[in-house]
């Protein structure tokens, strides 16, 4: 089972995680911005080719028309989120470990390891729901040609004055039903990978770069596979405009099978796929390195 850290320190956790973060959004959000144009593009007319027809062309078509900026269309709202989020995140993940612990010193199974990672999903949502909200709707502007929203600030203050608090958090409980189960599965997933490549005798806290950056990238991988399709309902609810979907997600579940199949909870796969592994592996990869650095200059903070 996994050997357990000490009790975590909320202020190393809020600028280790946040420096994870951070790596995580430079790394990944090229494809995070073609992942949510995927998801949300409109259904083609009858006759008509679709405005992207994958991955790759859309990740073409943006980079010829507006660049590598476009790549990097609404990430400020995730990058102001990130520390905020990654500390509560993994402070989320070491509470649930200590709640479920008797002693200090208890070693945890993998379904509870999962439970105290679901815990996690629950603590970031409040600040994830409406960074994603207002990164989906910046995302998909740029392909439509429309400029409402100038930023992120914008955005969050146009979306305040047309429809309150609501307006900003739309997409919340899609946002639990894809980060609680999702969150589970990532945390064990990496903490089990790291039992299994920690060799017989060493200390998991010793482990090499290159086996961080893959127990990092495949919790990554394992996290998306969970969480997919209802990332692809609450893009699509998240940029809607107000009143398409009177009963939230069960609406858009209902839409999208009726008119793309099933197949459609799953668009964006191949750019979340390939985006999962890098970006994975550069948060937890940071992270480790931050909270070294912080052990090393601050033990007793």
């Amino acid at each position: 089972m996994a050997e357990q850290p000490q009790p975590i320190s909320p202020v190393k956790n809020l600028f280790a995680g946040g420096f994870g973060g951070v790596c995580l959004v430079f790394v990944g959000h090229p494809l995070d911005t073609i992942k949510v144009r995927l998801q949300t593009q409109p259904k083609p007319q009858p006759g008509q080719p679709p405005l992207y027809s994958g991955t790759f062309d859309c990740f073409r078509k943006t980079l010829v028309g507006e660049g590598v900026r476009g790549l990097y269309r609404g990430m400020a709202a995730p990058i102001i989120g990130v520390t905020p989020m990654f500390a509560v995140c993994f402070f989320g993940f070491g509470l649930g470990k200590r709640l479920q612990q008797r002693k200090p010193d208890d070693i945890l199974t993998y379904p509870q390891l999962f439970a105290a990672g679901m815990l996690s999903g629950v603590f970031t949502t409040a600040i994830m729901a409406p960074g994603e909200r207002i990164k989906c709707l910046l995302q998909i502007q740029a392909a439509t040609g429309e400029t409402k929203y100038s930023g992120s600030l914008d955005c969050a203050k146009q979306l305040y004055r047309e429809a309150g608090i609501r307006g900003v958090y739309k997409g919340t409980m899609l946002t639990l039903m894809r980060d609680v189960p999702a969150s589970g599965m990532y945390f064990m997933t990496y903490e089990w990978l790291k039992n299994i490549l920690t060799p017989e005798g060493k200390s998991v806290n010793d482990l090499s770069v290159a086996r961080i950056l893959f127990a990092g990238g495949m919790a990554g991988i394992f996290n998306w596979a969970v969480a997919i399709p209802p990332d692809v309902l609450k893009s699509r609810f998240q940029t809607a405009p107000p009143g398409k979907y009177p009963n939230g997600f069960r609406d858009v579940l209902r839409e999208l099978i009726r008119e793309e199949g099933v197949a459609s909870l799953y668009k964006g796969f191949t750019a979340v796929m390939i985006r999962a592994f890098p970006a994975n592996a550069a948060c937890f990869l940071g992270f480790e390195i931050a909270m070294k650095f912080l052990n090393w200059v601050a033990p007793g903070l």
